[in-house]
């Protein structure tokens, strides 16, 4: 199975953006020389391949020269292991020179824009997505692959036909994300995004994936639907991600997950002393995690997409109780009605194909859009 490094270059970022909780100003930059341990505690640590995240903050902040240092460190040092690379960043800060680095490692680039100008700098500050397109177009020349993440807040939600036929006119392929409370806000709720809602809006997405099958890829869709399909989470959200994720911050401090750098007491080690996974296990961080699992394990025992779900994110579930596990990830309410969703309609195709084989009336096709074009467009396109 391969495993997952996230590098986080610095929580710094030149943007403000309303909802933000990852940001602090004056974070320090990774030095080439935390790269070099990155390197000497991986060379040992697992044997299978693994991804390399640059995230922040803003990644781009470490500049041309950390990146033209960084990535033949990483790619050349860990030769033994199958690298491969992402990164994602606001785009504010990208050159000719940066996309040329980039563009030599195949690195795909993930980015972040809410829908139209007005909207998104409503949400992510003024100058936004003037700031963020002029990247985009610099990436796209420089021969980089963009896709962009969405963001749906408490208020962005009602605007949720204008945000996707924004995608759907302009060719980008979609991933929505859930608005969550901010941790450095004094309102930390006014921009989350409610369960239920988030649910309701997977739902409109999951009709409008279908409806619009040949003109756009909307990643959730597809991910949520690999899920229920192979029986088993497909990305970071519906896994058991403790041991096979990692994050390591500006100054080489390990974490469980990116969101999670910054934060003393989630600390599970420094790359400069080269743990073991043994070593990491026994950091209180490391144990909390488990616990989690353990929680789900036990509440989760009698849900019908528990292996699939998992709980959901972790740190969605520990972090607003002050790193107490008393529940699973609050956006299971989504979950539920997505999964029970993708299934119900899937069973729903299923049996109105087999009544129209078995010469059954028309009416036993089931009414809402089916999924079963879905699954074959992700089956001959498996990327």
């Amino acid at each position: 199975m391969p495993f997952h490094v996230m590098l986080i270059p610095t929580l710094g970022c030149p943007s403000s953006c309303s909802y933000c909780w990852s940001s602090e100003e004056g974070s320090p930059i990774m030095s080439i020389e935390t790269i070099k341990d990155v390197v000497e505690w991986l060379k040992n640590f697992r044997d299978e391949p693994v991804t390399f995240t640059f995230h922040g903050g803003e990644p781009l902040l470490a500049g041309a020269d950390f990146y033209r240092q960084a990535l033949p460190l990483l790619s050349q040092g860990l030769g033994h292991l199958k690298i491969a690379f992402a990164l994602q960043t606001n785009l504010w800060k990208m050159t000719p020179e940066l996309a040329e680095i980039l563009a030599e490692y195949g690195i795909p680039i993930g980015s972040s824009l809410d829908g139209p100008k007005e909207l998104n700098d409503l949400q992510r500050s003024s100058g936004y997505y003037d700031k963020t397109l002029r990247g985009y177009e610099i990436a796209r020349e420089g021969g980089l692959t963009v896709r962009f993440i969405c963001t749906f807040t408490s208020y962005s939600v009602k605007h949720k036909e204008e945000i996707f036929n924004y995608f759907l006119e302009n060719g980008l392929t979609l991933k929505l994300h859930p608005a969550l409370p901010s941790l450095r806000d004094r309102d930390p709720e006014k921009w989350a995004l409610d369960p239920k809602e988030y649910g309701e809006l997977l739902v409109y997405i999951l009709d409008k994936a279908v409806e619009k099958i040949d003109e756009i890829d909307i990643m959730n869709i597809n991910d949520l639907c690999k899920c229920v399909f192979t029986g088993r989470g497909t990305v970071c959200t519906y896994v058991d991600c403790m041991g096979d994720t990692f994050a390591v911050g500006p100054d080489g401090s390990i974490y469980p997950c990116y969101r999670f750098v910054g934060m003393p007491e989630y600390i599970m080690g420094n790359v400069r002393d080269h743990p073991s996974m043994e070593d990491l296990a026994q950091s209180r961080a490391w144990k909390l995690m488990h616990q989690f699992k353990e929680y789900v394990d036990r509440e989760c025992r009698k849900c019908r997409h528990i292996k699939y779900c998992r709980g959901g994110c972790p740190y969605n579930a520990i972090a607003p109780t002050g790193g107490q596990v008393t529940g699973v990830d609050p956006h299971c309410v989504a979950y539920k009605i997505i999964f029970d969703e993708i299934n119900d309609r899937f069973n729903r195709e299923m049996l109105g194909s087999f009544a129209l084989e078995m010469g059954e009336p028309q009416g036993a096709r089931p009414a809402g859009p089916g999924i079963m074009a879905l699954m074959r467009k992700m089956a001959s396109n498996p990327s």
